[in-house]
């Protein structure tokens, strides 16, 4: 999706920048397009200290590499002004998905200031990684149907007001916390205090997808000692929820009595399904009526 482009008046942009998310680790978890575009590439930008090396197997053997892991924003603010004014392509390379904590909004707004066209690769992000590691899925029927993406307030960046832990935990669903690692005994504090049951399951993940991972089941009541008996404090991502355990519920978009624009309900299931719904309070079948294809 292009985000910048000429405008009536504004002058033609002279260069690109891709912001391509790498994903959580493993270079062949990268998109076919993040590959291509990394190959492309005139100057490639990355972080040691969050990207895996791996991932430069894609660029070309005469590209730029820069490690942006000790640059500032205004360190890196002169590979774009270069790009600008020679028509250069960059592949800015962030780890995960460049939507989540990827900083790359401020970096919009600085390539669209310089000219530059700007467009983004979505990554594989580190909740879905671990999801996967850990054989589960994190939406079960009747159990999750939502997925929290936070991380613990009272860190370097400042939290929006109503954005706690314990608010976001009282929901009781499927939540994935980022960047929280250093401080695993508030965490599990704010999740008790906000009413996850100290048996509630959790995965504590390290480096998810590197060589050199590391994942553990918990729960919610051990999550501290097993983060302090690993060591961990940094590239380390934790899943909570009843969905990490779930079993023996049974999504309605392959059942037999579901019915979509290339599908035909059974009568008799269709019925069953039905029956179900009504004896739901505040149900009011969710996709079942629908008629959107599964």
């Amino acid at each position: 999706m292009t985000t910048a482009g000429d405008t009536d008046g504004a002058p033609a942009t002279t260069g690109k920048v891709w912001f391509v998310g790498a994903g959580p680790g493993a270079a062949d978890l990268l998109t076919l397009r993040a590959a291509r575009v990394i190959g492309a590439a005139d100057v490639v930008v990355w972080a040691a200290s969050l990207v895996h090396a791996d991932v430069l197997t894609h660029a070309r053997a005469d590209a730029e590499i820069v490690d942006s892991s000790q640059l500032p924003m205004e360190g890196v603010l002169p590979l774009y002004e270069r790009a600008a004014a020679r028509g250069l392509t960059v592949a800015r390379i962030h780890s995960g998905d460049p939507a989540l904590w990827g900083a790359v909004q401020e970096q919009f707004d600085l390539c669209r200031a310089l000219g530059l066209a700007v467009e983004v690769v979505p990554g594989v992000s580190a909740f879905t990684a671990v999801a996967a590691l850990v054989g589960r899925e994190l939406t079960i029927p009747e159990v999750a149907q939502s997925v929290i993406l936070t991380r613990l307030e009272g860190g370097r960046t400042p939290m929006p007001p109503g954005e706690r832990v314990r608010d976001f935990a009282r929901h009781g669903t499927t939540m994935a916390l980022f960047l929280s690692a250093a401080r695993s005994g508030q965490v599990q504090a704010e999740l008790l205090a906000g009413g996850y049951p100290a048996d509630t399951p959790a995965v504590v993940a390290y480096q998810a997808t590197w060589p050199d991972e590391l994942v553990v089941r918990c729960t919610v009541g051990t999550l501290e000692a097993t983060v302090k008996r690993h060591r961990l404090w940094k590239h380390t991502l934790f899943l909570v929820g009843p969905a990490l355990a779930a079993a023996g519920t049974r999504s309605h978009l392959y059942h037999p009595g579901h019915f979509h624009t290339f599908r035909r309900a059974e009568p008799a299931a269709r019925a069953q399904l039905r029956r179900r719904r009504e004896a739901t309070p505040g149900d009011d079948g969710g996709a079942a009526g629908t008629g959107r294809a599964g």
